[in-house]
């Protein structure tokens, strides 16, 4: 019998979910502290803990780092009425299993449980950041998600990882549509690693940095001295993707000469290197991608229909990051931790009010600018949390009318505060932002009685 500790200092609450539990077959057991825990694992252990993140002597992130001190491998759940995304992180940074928002769903707690119980033990000491800031990480199998890029839980991530994996196993020629920096070279590379194709290369291309006259040379190679600067034999793309992935990016940009010569390549599975009379026989898949309307490019001429359908077996629309709110803050503590180990530094997290600035952004770059800013911020801060001053980026001017006649006082009261607000209330950056001195700022604080 599977045992469990309940670690919870509301008496009836734990009664409730210690009896809920042991009618599930546990051997269930609690402990209203983090001391009366610690006892009774170092004296009887367990196969898994649920503890509260609140306790009155320490809270649970204090208990996780308890367990690697002690180099305890066992699974630990944390429950939290604070259900912020901020503790939830940082516990899952320690080794925490998972988490879980009280009031506690049974069936969602007891999925979680199992689920907790059948993954491999590892030790939160594993996972704590070592001195350097380095977080160990295994190397992702081929059908395991690379440790560089995280999915999202948002519904719009999980409609787009769903035809990911329906995709996948086919031969179907995929196009990924999407603005820049949504992560459509992750999404190539998850299709080629859930392929059959996995164990084959996989050769990835951006169209729109190729120069027109070479762009068949990279595409299909050349032979030596078929062209000024063809020094040597050149192996192309498609010979090195043979038997596996080729992903052109941004494949609206090739010129319609270079169209012409794709769309044989891929009908007749056949290439020619630049200069040679030899045709080679190649085996690839094609993923293609592009932030751009190919349809609109066909009404004009610029891209062929014909190749359009050749590439275009199957659609993966990509969600810009603005439309993703559940995913914004899980990226931003994603690209932290992934600033912490490349800058040598041991942030926890981002303050409230850094978070709220994160969800509110428009985030015309996607993921590529959060990753920037992100980044930026981990080198600035000085604490252990960055804080708005560290967001700059994120503070957008605010267009008001500080001559407005007094009738309109509240909403010039209210466009003084959201300044501050962005600004984490630096009273020289919102007086840029309002358009005023400092002086000005200061006099109007004290007509609205603005306390700061």
């Amino acid at each position: 019998m599977k045992s469990i500790l309940i670690v919870e200092d509301d008496i009836t609450y734990g009664m409730m979910l210690k009896t809920w539990l042991s009618k599930k077959g546990f051997q269930v057991t609690s402990a209203s502290s983090i001391a009366r825990a610690q006892k009774h694992l170092e004296t009887e252990g367990a196969d898994l803990i649920l503890s509260d993140l609140r306790l009155p002597d320490k809270d649970g992130i204090d208990l996780l780092k308890w367990l690697g001190i002690q180099g305890m491998s066992i699974p630990l759940i944390m429950m939290t009425s604070y259900a912020d995304i901020q503790s939830a992180v940082q516990a899952m940074k320690l080794g925490a299993s998972d988490y879980v928002a009280k009031p506690v769903n049974p069936d969602e707690l007891l999925k979680k449980i199992g689920e907790a119980m059948k993954r491999p033990s590892v030790s939160p000491k594993q996972t704590i950041y070592s001195e350097k800031g380095d977080n160990t990480r295994s190397q992702p199998s081929e059908g395991t998600p690379s440790s560089d890029y995280l999915e999202g839980e948002s519904d719009a991530a999980k409609q787009l990882y769903n035809y990911v994996r329906l995709v996948a196993p086919t031969t179907m020629s995929v196009l990924i549509n999407g603005a820049s920096g949504t992560g459509k070279e992750y999404v190539a590379h998850r299709i080629h690693q859930l392929s059959k194709r996995a164990g084959q290369p996989f050769v990835a291309i951006d169209c729109g940095s190729i120069p027109k006259e070479l762009a068949a040379s990279e595409f299909f190679g050349h032979v030596k001295g078929s062209f000024t600067g063809a020094l040597t034999d050149k192996t192309g793309a498609f010979v090195a993707a043979n038997g596996g992935t080729i992903f052109l990016d941004e494949i609206g940009n090739l010129s319609y000469e270079v169209q012409i010569q794709l769309l044989r390549a891929l009908q007749e599975r056949k290439i020619r290197p630049v200069g040679s009379n030899k045709e080679i026989t190649v085996d690839i898949r094609l993923v293609s991608a592009t932030n751009e309307d190919l349809e609109q490019g066909i009404e004009k001429g610029t891209f062929r229909q014909d190749l359009f359908h050749r590439i275009n077996e199957f659609t993966l629309r990509m969600p810009e990051l603005k439309d993703r709110k559940e995913d914004i803050l899980l990226f931003a503590n994603f690209f932290l931790d992934q600033a912490n180990r490349e800058l040598d530094k041991q942030l926890i997290g981002f303050d409230d009010a850094a978070s709220k600035a994160l969800l509110e952004y428009h985030w015309p770059g996607n993921l590529r600018q959060m990753k920037n800013i992100v980044r930026r911020a981990t080198l600035l801060a000085q604490g252990k949390i960055i804080t708005p001053n560290e967001l700059t980026e994120l503070q957008e001017p605010i267009h008001t009318q500080i001559g407005l006649p007094l009738r309109n006082e509240e909403t010039e009261k209210q466009k003084i505060i959201e300044a501050l607000r962005q600004t984490g209330n630096n009273k020289s950056r919102a007086a840029q932002l309002l358009g005023i001195d400092r002086k000005t700022l200061y006099n109007k604080l004290s007509l609205y009685d603005i306390d700061l």
